[in-house]
């Protein structure tokens, strides 16, 4: 993409509505536009990122042996009925009637929904395990929308739901998600710690929220130090292992880490070293829990065991805030000049800056460097337009793309352009030929990214 044929609308002032580094930098960025409160439209380059997370998701979901598919987002109020959460939900439910007066809702979960497929569909425990999810949109009514996507009424979520025979066979469904979250967050350049929480309206005694920690998250947290130097990397997990699943698990919870809802004051100061005690804030980008027959028996989701006889199955739900990553990991990684997104997840591979646009040698060098990166599957941004460097190298820091090649006269009179790290800020200068070959190599397979 050259940038003068993008549409980047960037703003130079920082926009007064916005209270949180996430919500000002993504509409300095022209990431977003928000349409009313709490509603976003996602302009090209936030999109793009987005849709980069959204992939992430699903990889690791296939990864772990999940089934994708996608539900609608309007549902009927009689599921909800059937479930009794329909009124039991609050005044965060969007609720409204169609043309034929008929009570229906704008979904913000999909629980029933789910198991009124999966009752349909399936009889026998021979077809069991199974677990379905999608991405898609939803809303809830937030009564006060604020810091930009971080708490939207609208947003893009993934939503799993998990059917088993048993309860041991639903925790392992548990614990094979948190194996899979765990290592979604840390391809998008993210430690999301596991907390135990507190289930909300989706109900059920075994939960554990994923939070990122950050001055401006919504949850107070409570944790062991240690935590944080605990990493999944890229070990080989077998999801089918029961085993291998719950080590992690249990590696991942043992130690101290709570929500405010569920933290225990006693037990903090009893288990945790007085060094190690944290008291911090975190963002919460995704939740697992098991709720075992509450929507099962309700709604009649049965299937025929082994004795032949008729049993509720045990479910759990899993969610992973897709929109909301995206102002997470801005609040994770950023400086005072803008955005600095991890290579899992940056919406361009690398950025071009042509100093002097117009001069032949150094627009025939973009252009070489532009088709070298193209050819190798790589996505960069050029900026071709006739403005001062200052100006670019602003936008380039802004909009966060991780590495940028700088070319110019000066440098092409020596054969070399400048190949510079937006997250330590150092550059090295490079043929273009290996400047070319260094960003394919940091974007390989191999590197996990």
């Amino acid at each position: 993409m050259r940038l003068s044929r993008y549409f980047l609308p960037v703003l130079k002032e920082n926009p007064a509505e916005a209270q949180i580094v996430s919500h000002r930098l993504m509409l300095r960025a022209g990431m977003i536009k928000q349409a009313s409160a709490g509603i976003y439209s996602w302009l090209p380059l936030g999109y793009k990122v987005l849709r980069n997370i959204e992939r992430i998701v699903h990889e690791e979901q296939i990864r772990a042996g999940h089934v994708p598919m996608l539900m609608p987002t309007v549902q009927s109020a009689e599921l909800w009925r059937e479930s009794g959460r329909y009124d039991a939900y609050g005044p965060e439910m969007l609720r409204i009637r169609d043309r034929h007066d008929r009570d229906m809702l704008f979904g913000p979960t999909n629980e029933e929904l789910i198991t009124d497929i999966f009752r349909a569909h399936v009889s026998s425990y021979k077809d069991l395990p199974l677990t379905l999810y999608h991405i898609q949109w939803k809303f809830r009514d937030e009564i006060r929308p604020r810091f930009g996507v971080m708490r939207g009424r609208e947003f893009f979520m993934k939503d799993g739901y998990n059917f088993d025979l048993t309860k041991e066979d639903a925790l392992h469904a548990y614990n094979r998600h948190l194996v899979s979250y765990i290592r979604t967050y840390e391809r998008m350049g993210l430690q999301a710690i596991p907390m135990r929480a507190d289930s909300g309206p989706i109900g059920g005694d075994d939960t554990h929220e994923f939070l990122v920690l950050a001055d401006t998250g919504e949850s107070e947290v409570f944790y062991d130090s240690a935590v944080t130097d605990i990493r999944l990397g890229n070990r080989e997990i077998n999801y089918d292992d029961v085993g291998q699943c719950r080590a992690v698990m249990e590696e991942f919870t043992a130690l101290y880490a709570r929500t405010d809802e569920t933290h225990d004051e006693a037990r903090f100061v009893e288990q945790v070293p007085a060094e190690r005690q944290r008291r911090a804030r975190g963002i919460e980008v995704g939740q697992i829990f098991y709720f075992g027959t509450k929507y099962s028996e309700p709604m009649g989701a049965t299937v025929q065991g082994p004795d032949g006889k008729s049993v509720p199955v045990h479910m759990g739900s899993h969610g992973i805030g897709v929109s909301r990553l995206v102002g997470a990991i801005i609040e994770a990684s950023h400086d005072d000049n803008g955005i600095i997104w991890p290579e899992g997840v940056t919406p361009f591979h690398c950025g071009i800056v042509n100093l002097k646009q117009g001069d032949e040698a150094a627009d025939a060098a973009c252009d070489g460097i532009y088709a070298a990166l193209t050819a190798l599957g790589l996505d960069p941004l050029y900026d071709d337009r006739k403005e001062r460097a200052g100006g670019k190298f602003a936008t380039m820091d802004l909009i966060g793309l991780p590495w940028r090649i700088t070319v110019g006269p000066r440098g092409l009179k020596n054969g070399v352009v400048e190949l510079t790290s937006r997250r330590s800020g150092e550059s090295e200068e490079l043929p273009p030929e290996a400047a070319v070959q260094k960003i394919a190599a940091i974007y390989a397979p191999d590197t996990g990214v």
